[in-house]
């Protein structure tokens, strides 16, 4: 998100790191839908589901979170 908020809405990169930070989403949560959503319509590899939310800017943790949660 604050990637985003930076390169494509002109933010920056204090003000976007800060408004992902603080915005109350739980990150982790958002890493496990995001994976569920993927394992819905096609197949992955652990490590491309990984390499998906990494691409889509969650952080290592994020991503690791994510593909666990989901049972992977």
């Amino acid at each position: 998100m604050a990637e985003n908020l930076g390169c494509c809405e002109g933010f920056s990169t204090e003000d976007s790191t800060y408004a992902a930070d603080n915005c109350g989403t739980n990150w982790n949560e958002q890493a496990a839908k995001k994976t569920k959503s993927y394992l819905d319509f096609t197949s992955f590899s652990r490590d491309g589901l990984i390499d998906h939310l990494l691409y889509e800017g969650f952080t290592s943790d994020q991503a690791e979170y994510g593909v666990t949660a989901v049972g992977y």
